[in-house]
């Protein structure tokens, strides 16, 4: 019996030694620079991170895997398992597609019902019950300066009824660092996790460009992807002598598949200097705005995987303005069918992780999806001592 216990034992801390800390450096073979928001899958684990500005992913792995490496505008790669064996931090070239496709005329159908047909095909797609295993993180800016940081590993499960998706939020974990005043934390606040999910998946941000006045405010154009020849991108501008319009939209698509790969939303600096600023206490003067946003197809499932908002403005005190600056980063890990069980008390119902109090049980910020610049790994090591 003890001799069974004992290799028992030995068995488990074996396996417990062979876990091990990897990180994969992503790279264009010919420039040699990082390349950002490379999509790196551990096959073994099914989980998926995305490379950072330093071209950066971090992982924790038990055994054997194939690699798989991704990217919009470069030729997909795997790695096998011997490779990241001989080294812990190992680097994988990419190379471009470069196709130059930008100047072909893709379509002799308008652009706008393209457009609506991409939308509505892609909304029927992601409308489905799974869950994603989601890294959140917010970096807030005030007067220039950081002064609050939070961020955490998350669940959200979705429920689709008729006419749209719901989501339910569960923490597994979370940790927040700085202080914010007073006057400033109800906007922080106002930053609502489960809403901007919901909207990922309900494609909300192109309401306006769907309704049938929509090209007398806006201009509608498609041409090839220039790096790479399986997607198309259309463009939609505001036109000149639009009222209201201010956004201009980004779409990267499948054709044949008929949906959306990834899409960019900004406001150009020439259009925020035609909105008139608001001097009335508790206004918001938007100074900038950029919004990015990727999906996943993988065979049948297609689902959200990553998102960074951006956005600036001046809001307007009673007697002074303030300067406010956040960034907002959702990168989905893990993608799964099954239903989650759970307590109705264990359900999130707050809009952000801001009054959560911390719970941190693993170092899960650095192999969960997104791994931290060294600039990041500074900003976020000077807020967790300001309390």
């Amino acid at each position: 019996m003890r001799r069974l216990l004992l290799l028992f034992l030995l068995s488990n801390i074996t396996a417990f030694a062979q876990k091990t800390e990897y990180s994969i450096i992503v790279k264009d073979i010919e420039t040699q620079l990082p390349i950002e928001n490379a999509t790196v899958v551990i096959l073994k684990t099914k989980q998926i991170l995305l490379s950072n500005k330093e071209g950066k992913v971090t992982f924790m792995l038990n055994g054997a895997s194939t690699i798989e490496i991704s990217k919009t505008d470069y030729e997909s790669a795997n790695t096998r398992w011997v490779s990241l064996k001989d080294d812990q931090k190992f680097i994988v070239y990419l190379k471009s597609t470069n196709n130059k496709l930008d100047e072909i005329v893709v379509s002799k159908e308008k652009p706008q019902k393209i457009f609506q047909k991409v939308v509505s095909n892609s909304r029927k797609k992601l409308a489905t019950s799974y869950r994603l295993k989601v890294y959140v993180r917010e970096f807030f800016m005030l007067d220039n300066k950081y002064s609050y940081y939070n961020d955490g590993l998350v669940n959200f499960q979705f429920a689709v009824n008729q006419k749209k998706s719901r989501t339910t939020l569960l923490v597994e974990q979370n940790r927040s660092y700085g202080l914010l005043e007073a006057d400033v934390s109800g906007d922080l606040k106002g930053y609502n996790l489960n809403n901007l999910m919901e909207n990922y998946s309900n494609l909300k941000y192109f309401d306006p460009l769907l309704d049938s006045k929509a090209k007398t405010e806006y201009d509608f154009t498609t041409r090839g992807h220039p790096n790479n020849k399986n997607y198309y991108i259309l463009t939609v501008t505001p036109l000149d002598k639009a009222k209201k319009a201010l956004d201009t939209f980004e779409i990267v698509y499948d054709p044949v598949k008929k949906l959306i790969v990834e899409f960019t939303i900004t406001i150009e600096p020439g259009n925020l200097l035609q909105i008139e600023e608001e001097t009335k206490p508790g206004s918001k003067n938007v100074t900038k705005s950029d919004i990015k946003v990727s999906y996943r197809l993988d065979g049948e499932d297609y689902y959200l995987l990553s998102s960074n908002e951006e956005i600036a403005y001046n809001l307007v005190l009673k007697d002074q303005t303030k300067k406010i600056h956040v960034r907002n980063s959702f990168i989905t890990t893990n993608f799964n069918k099954q239903n989650f069980t759970y307590k109705e008390s264990d359900v999130f119902k707050e809009k952000s992780l801001f009054n959560k109090r911390n719970k941190i049980l693993t170092k899960y910020w650095d192999i969960s999806g997104f791994t931290a610049t060294e600039e990041e790994k500074a900003i976020v090591s000077s807020l967790e001592f300001k309390l």
